[in-house]
């Protein structure tokens, strides 16, 4: 019976296609089902059983609210109750666009409202978000269903319709300020249960949750740093169809002798140009989400400054009700918030005539500890480990007429790591963008000799530890490599890197698809007289030495320049490398076999010493990597965290006598393979020989 052993098809090894992605694909137009939950499927159940649905993956118990802070807000009876239990005639949705209202309730989660209060100017996102072929009368069953974009991909969230109340019967959590509409309350759950519970929506910023409602891209404008021509930036991004939501200072939620309040996000609902006696005004109306709790400044509802304006202005612009909308000058815009948040819709949300000039490409990766973590630029000595993306910009109509440059807009979004929201606090993360120059066009990833003469085109790069990180460029047509990393190295997680701009290429820098072993000529300063003299007196002895001899002489040597006590060579180690060397399958090595194994072993020593610079003993997982690369092998990146699980000790640490039995079996292996194959590319061996070679090495 023969056995085909075709080695390049190893995935971790080749580069080949990988048999698990990081991120499913969940389209715009057919959304993946958070937990397998189809909701046709749950609805025609319920309707065939004659049962309202009961969700049991979200139920109606503490579990669903949380285990934190929200727990000391909620009344110690609560109750959970279906719409058709709070109001006689309930309704889900309207059409009415002045009447989709809400009030925040208990829970902190203002920067969600705000975010959904811009949703309600553009009917056609909220529709993809709020399904409207839901109704409590036709097809009634009690379960709807909402869409979100969640992570480089649309999910479809299903939840049955029991709602938390107190003893009085309000809902503990959002309302809509028309008591009898609940499309705003189930929502809400739909999103907690996406967070994992009403608890992991404590706290957040508005620029998640528009990501979140439209899967835009965002760019922020910090108000200390804020350009002259802000204004015009807003208007330009209410005029495509972009999103916006701001925030006042952090801190707790305190109302202001002002009537704004810190800690706390609104929406930006409209920008106007208006005519007084002073001249040109320009205006922002924002929305509070209580509902409530206005702004008392300038241009606040009972301003003199209305005065000035003509009539049809007035009557048309001013509103004298609390209802938490009000308007503001720029000029107190920009002095009593510290960040505007601009959502940039993706072309399959925009208008056809708008989207088809955008492309919006996405990339998805890891950093993985030891191999694709390398931290910010200051860890020098790892940070090429990051992944990279070589980033092609092409000429286009947006092109600045004075500086031929292009807007490029990129975006870094971590993945959320753990179920709940709340318990997976975001890493420092931030980008870099290189300029690639000519004689490095034709390499496929940059070596680290590059990152030592090169400087990013955004000079200093920022991290911050928040879910998205956005950069906005100027970059003129050519190639660029974006390296995206965590602040420091060796943090584990998963990202979507985006890139928005007119005509662009994106695609992820790899390595070469196969292992490539370049090993050096051994040189002659190896050759050590005294110990020759040893081994010719120890072989004339002992014509072939064993397992325990072979570890005798070898623990002779003291490899390392460690500052503790020098490791040993085992048994085990011994044992392996007689069975990788032995070629007559004795159990012993000759003066010749051995000789060979000797040049190894001191080509590998000279590495080791100089990749271990601290002198600990052990090379940690960037310094094996660097140090294997060192010797002329070129493996998968993926490749690095296996070995060192099987050669490293429990920190993933490996020590010489550990390296020198890797790079071993690594050059050996790579050996025997060229020997047997013809083609390079497989081998076709007996089983017998197949069992040798596995299980003899």
């Amino acid at each position: 019976m023969g056995l085909h052993c075709i080695m390049p098809r190893l995935s971790f090894i080749t580069g080949g296609k990988k048999t698990k992605k990081l991120l499913r694909t969940g389209t715009f137009r057919k959304p993946r089902q958070l937990q397998s939950q189809d909701y046709q499927t749950l609805l025609e159940k319920s309707l065939g059983g004659k049962q309202l649905f009961v969700d049991e993956t979200f139920p109606a118990s503490l579990a669903s609210i949380g285990s934190g802070r929200l727990l000391d807000k909620i009344p110690d009876c609560v109750e959970w109750k279906r719409p058709h239990e709070l109001v006689e005639n309930p309704q889900f949705c309207t059409e009415n666009a002045s009447e989709f209202g809400l009030h925040q309730g208990l829970t902190e989660n203002c920067w969600f409202l705000a975010a959904l209060s811009s949703l309600t100017f553009h009917p056609d996102i909220l529709t993809n978000v709020v399904p409207q072929n839901q109704s409590f009368e036709e097809n009634y069953s009690g379960i709807f269903h909402f869409r979100f974009w969640r992570f480089g991909e649309w999910v479809d969230v299903v939840v049955d319709d029991q709602l938390p109340v107190n003893n009085e019967g309000k809902l503990l959590f959002v309302s809509s300020v028309r008591e009898n509409l609940f499309w705003g309350p189930l929502l809400e759950k739909a999103y907690a249960k996406l967070c994992g519970s009403y608890e992991d929506m404590q706290i957040g910023q508005v620029s998640e949750a528009l990501v979140d409602f439209t899967g835009g891209v965002n760019m922020s404008i910090k108000m200390p740093q804020a350009p002259q021509d802000l204004f015009q930036i807003m208007m330009r991004a209410q005029n495509s169809g972009s999103l916006m939501g701001c925030q006042t200072q952090t801190g707790p939620e305190r109302v202001l002798d002002n009537g704004l309040v810190t800690g706390h996000a609104y929406t930006v609902m409209d920008l106007r140009q208006v005519s007084c006696k002073s001249g040109m005004e320009n205006l922002v109306r924002l929305r509070n989400p209580w509902g409530k709790i206005e702004w008392k400044g300038k241009w606040s509802d009972r301003c003199p400054k209305w005065d000035q304006l003509s009539y049809k202005e007035r009557i048309f612009l001013r509103k004298k009700r609390e209802d938490g909308e009000f308007w503001m000058s720029i000029e107190d815009f920009e002095a009593h918030f510290v960040e505007l948040v601009i959502c940039k819709l993706t072309p399959d949300l925009m208008s056809h005539e708008i989207g088809k000039e955008w492309t919006l490409s996405m990339q998805c990766g890891k950093w993985s500890s030891g191999s694709t973590a390398g931290g910010r630029m200051t860890y020098m000595e790892s940070y090429w480990m990051n992944p990279q993306y070589r980033l092609k910009i092409f000429k286009g109509d947006d092109m600045e007429k004075f500086t031929n440059s292009c807007n490029v807009l990129v975006s870094l979004l971590q993945k959320q790591n753990h179920k709940h929201r709340n318990q997976s606090p975001p890493l420092y993360i931030g980008m870099s963008v290189f300029l690639v120059p000519l004689e490095y066009q034709g390499v496929r990833r940059l070596p680290p000799k590059f990152f030592l003469t090169q400087r990013p085109i955004n000079n200093k790069c920022v991290f911050i530890n928040e879910r998205e990180v956005t950069q906005d460029y100027h970059l003129m047509p050519g190639s660029y490599v974006i390296v995206p990393s965590t602040a420091d190295p060796n943090q584990e997680c998963e990202f979507i890197l985006r890139v928005f701009s007119r005509k662009h290429l994106l695609q992820e820098q790899t390595e070469s698809p196969n292992i490539v072993l370049c090993c050096k000529k051994i040189a002659e300063r190896h050759r050590n007289g005294a110990w020759e003299n040893v081994f010719n007196k120890y072989f004339e002895r002992y014509p072939e030495i064993k397992v325990a001899q072979l570890q005798q002489l070898l623990n002779k040597v003291t490899w390392t320049n460690a500052k503790q006590a020098p490791g040993k060579f085992s048994l085990d180690d011994c044992k392996l490398i007689i069975a990788l060397l032995d070629m007559k399958t004795s159990g012993t090595l000759n003066m010749q076999e051995f000789r060979g194994l000797w040049k190894r072993l001191l080509s590998y020593q000279e590495i080791f010493q100089r990749r271990d610079v601290d002198k600990t003993g052990y090379l940690k997982l960037n310094d094996l990597q660097a140090a294997i690369q060192e010797k002329g092998i070129t493996l998968q990146r993926q490749f690095y965290n296996l070995v060192a699980m099987r050669y490293g000790d429990s920190l993933l640490k490996m020590s010489f006598e550990n390296f020198a039995c890797l790079m071993l079996r690594i050059e050996i292996n790579d050996e025997v393979f060229h020997n047997l194959s013809q083609d390079g590319k497989g081998i076709y061996l007996q089983e017998a020989e197949w069992m040798l070679l596995t299980l003899y090495s």
